[in-house]
C-alpha cells in the first residue's frame, strides 16, 4: 500500500487507523484507504451476488418480505456504522468486515450449515462453520484461488463475528498476523474454539454485536408475519426495555451502547439492555427458529446434501467433464486444485445460493432416475 496516501483520521484513540492495515501481499496502493478498498473488493466479489438468493433464516417461505440473507448483511452493516460513527471508529473497516461477515453460509441458513458440518467431520476434514468460511473463501477461494488480498483486520472481523454469542461486554484482542492464523486453523480441529475467539479491533467487536442487533427484531416481524407468534407473545421485560417492534429494538440497543461505550476500549450493555437482549433471543429461538423448518423439510436438505456431497466426490474422483464441480475444479489455480476433493466439495456446496442447490440436487436425481430404467430395460 502507498503509505503516503494515508491518513490517520479516526477521531478515537482506540480506533484501528488506516496506517494500521496488514496484508498477506504487499501491492501498490490507489487513492483509496486499504479498508475502504476490501469493502470495494468484496461487493464485488462473485460471494457478495450469492447473497441474494440464500436463506437467512426461512427458506420455504414464498412471501415477498421475509428477510433474505442479503437483507440481514446490509442491516449489519447499517448498524455497525452507525455504532462506529458515534463512537469515532473506523467505518470503512466496520463495513467491510460486516459486508463479508457471511460470504461462507451455505445454502438454506444454519440448518444447511449443521449438515455440511456432520458431512465435513465424517469426511475427516474437521468442523464446517460459516464464518471461517467467509475467511477462507476471501483468502483462498475467491480469484480462481488466489484470493482477494483483504485485510488481516477485516478477516478477523469476521472470523471472530459469531452473532449466536451474546456478551456484556465485547472487548478487542490485539494479535499478530501469525495468532490470526493460528485461531483460524484451530477452529477446524477445536469444537469450542469459536467460542473463545475475540475480535483483534474495537471495530470488530461492534460488528460482532451487530450481528446480533440486526437479526434480532427482523426476526421478530418475520415471525409475525408468518403467524408463528403474535406481538403480545413478546416478554414482558422485553417489551419494558426494548419495545416491541424492530425499529425501537434497535434503537434502543444502539442508544445503549453508545452511552455506555463512549471513549472506551471495549463495547458495553447496560445490566438492563443486556438481560432484555437474552430474553429476547431465548424467546426467539423456543417460538421462531424451532419452528423455521418442519422436521419433513430437514430431512429433505440432508437428502440433498448427502446426494450432492456423494456425487461431486465421486465426479472429482473420475474426472467427469460434464459435472459443474469438475468445471469449477479446473478454472481454480494449481495451489488450490491440491485440497483434497472433499473440501473442494465442501467449498463448492457451501457457495451455493438456495436455487443452485436445488437445481444441481434434481438434476442429479433425474440422471439417476434415467440411469435405473435404462437398466431396468436392458
Amino acid at each position: 500500500m502507498n503509505n503516503d496516501l494515508i491518513k490517520n483520521i479516526y477521531p478515537s484513540k482506540y480506533a484501528c487507523q488506516d496506517s494500521d492495515a496488514i496484508f498477506f501481499n504487499d501491492e501498490d496502493g490507489d487513492f483509496r484507504p486499504p479498508f475502504f478498498h476490501d469493502a470495494d473488493r468484496i461487493i464485488y466479489s462473485r460471494g457478495f451476488s450469492r447473497y441474494l438468493n440464500k436463506t437467512q433464516v426461512f427458506t420455504y417461505q414464498q412471501k415477498d418480505y421475509i428477510t433474505r440473507r442479503i437483507n440481514h448483511v446490509i442491516y449489519v452493516s447499517k448498524i455497525a456504522r452507525t455504532i462506529g460513527r458515534a463512537l469515532g471508529l473506523n467505518e470503512d473497516l466496520i463495513e467491510a468486515a460486516a459486508l463479508g461477515h457471511d460470504l461462507g453460509h451455505t445454502p438454506f441458513g444454519h440448518v444447511g450449515e449443521s449438515f455440511l458440518n456432520e458431512l465435513s467431520l465424517k469426511h475427516n476434514e474437521g468442523f464446517f462453520n460459516h464464518n471461517i468460511e467467509s475467511v477462507r473463501l476471501l483468502k483462498d477461494i475467491e480469484n480462481y484461488g488466489n484470493g482477494l488480498n483483504i485485510s488481516i483486520q477485516v478477516l478477523d472481523a469476521i472470523m471472530c463475528h459469531n452473532g449466536e454469542i451474546l456478551e456484556g461486554k465485547y472487548e478487542p484482542k490485539p494479535k499478530t498476523k501469525e495468532q490470526f492464523l493460528e485461531e483460524y486453523e484451530k477452529s477446524y480441529h477445536d469444537k469450542n474454539a469459536l467460542i473463545k475467539m475475540q475480535p483483534m479491533t474495537l471495530e470488530g467487536c461492534v460488528v460482532r454485536i451487530s450481528d446480533l442487533i440486526a437479526y434480532l427484531g427482523r426476526d421478530i416481524e418475520d415471525g409475525i408475519r408468518l403467524n408463528l407468534i403474535k406481538e403480545e407473545d413478546i416478554p414482558l421485560k422485553v417489551k419494558n426495555v426494548l419495545g416491541t417492534k424492530n425499529r425501537e429494538i434497535i434503537s434502543r440497543i444502539i442508544n445503549d451502547i453508545i452511552i455506555n461505550s463512549k471513549d472506551k476500549n471495549y463495547i458495553l450493555l447496560s445490566k438492563d439492555i443486556y438481560e432484555a437482549i437474552n430474553a429476547l433471543k431465548n424467546f426467539n429461538y423456543q417460538n421462531i427458529y424451532a419452528f423455521a423448518y418442519t422436521d419433513e423439510e430437514r430431512k429433505e436438505i440432508k437428502e440433498i446434501f448427502a446426494t450432492l456431497f456423494d456425487e461431486y466426490l465421486l465426479d472429482l474422483k473420475e474426472m467427469k467433464k460434464t459435472s459443474s464441480i469438475v468445471k469449477y475444479y479446473k478454472k481454480m489455480n494449481e495451489s488450490y486444485q491440491k485440497n483434497t476433493y472433499e473440501r473442494i466439495v465442501i467449498d463448492y456446496i457451501s457457495g451455493m445460493t438456495d436455487d443452485y442447490c436445488l437445481k444441481e440436487y434434481n438434476k442429479i436425481k433425474k440422471i439417476k432416475h434415467n440411469r435405473k430404467e435404462v437398466e431396468h430395460d436392458l
